[in-house]
């Protein structure tokens, strides 16, 4: 069978959680050369001899980033294209949860902390891998196919306001920044061959999440999801390996989501 994948990804916060499973199922759709940054380097380096343990001939780059700092996210991007020449996929999941503060108690600290990984993070990741993917041709000729695909990880939270009981303001503002960071660089950079969307996933089974769950606020919220259950790490990374695939080749600055029906009700 053909494969979806072809070429060299590129993934922040893809030691743990969503980043750990889009690895593996990059692999298990044919990306052969997989750099995997994170801000815990023996976390990655672990994941990337599990990879290459699990998909004999994937060669994986296990690299230190703290997505914040520009001059990180650069060295990194930069390792990986001197190891595999180009980067075909990217990913941008790493982030982080906030407080529950309303604004009026949130602490400034805090707010910024969320910015600068969520949103600051992403721009600084995505802005260093469309310079590169702007200098690289494209992997066939078909109009399918671009010089290079990126997929920022936003939030149900990137399209819709917490309820009452899960106020989150800054993750929030930091999502829907997610959402409009990639709905303006996909028109931007449509007509020079990148291909950008978001994936806003809801609840899903994260150590951070399921961490929460004895939380009876959270595990009302859950409750609301219709069908039934929160997602699981592999349905959300595949649904991210969809947006690289030429399967989704006309879609450019969607905020596809994922969330059991949770925000059409």
């Amino acid at each position: 069978m053909k494969s979806l994948l072809h070429g060299a990804g590129f993934i922040t916060g893809a030691a743990s959680g969503i980043g750990r499973a889009t690895a593996y199922s990059f692999a298990r759709h044919g990306v052969t050369q997989l750099a995997l940054a994170d801000i815990n380097l023996s976390a990655a380096k672990a994941t990337a001899k599990d990879l290459e343990s699990g998909f004999p001939g994937i060669e994986v780059l296990p690299l230190n980033i703290d997505v914040a700092k520009e001059a990180s996210i650069s060295k990194a991007v930069a390792d990986a294209v001197r190891q595999f020449g180009r980067i075909d996929y990217a990913v941008n999941n790493a982030g982080i949860g906030s407080s529950g503060d309303l604004s009026a108690e949130h602490k400034v600290e805090d707010w910024i902390r969320t910015i600068n990984v969520n949103l600051h993070g992403v721009w600084l990741s995505s802005r260093a891998e469309i310079r590169e993917m702007l200098t690289q041709g494209k992997r066939e000729g078909s109009p399918r196919h671009n010089r290079g695909v990126i997929i920022n990880v936003a939030s149900m939270y990137g399209i819709l306001a917490p309820s009452l009981n899960t106020p989150a303001v800054a993750y929030a503002a930091s999502k829907h920044g997610v959402v409009g960071l990639t709905r303006a660089d996909a028109v931007a950079y449509a007509p020079r061959g990148i291909r950008i969307n978001a994936i806003c996933p809801g609840y899903v089974e994260t150590p951070l999440v399921k961490s929460t769950m004895h939380n009876g606020v959270i595990h009302k919220e859950v409750e609301k999801i219709p069908v039934g259950r929160i997602a699981s790490m592999d349905e959300i990374a595949d649904h991210i390996t969809f947006l690289a695939s030429p399967l989704s080749s006309y879609m450019y600055g969607a905020a596809m989501v994922a969330d059991g029906g949770f925000t059409v009700q």
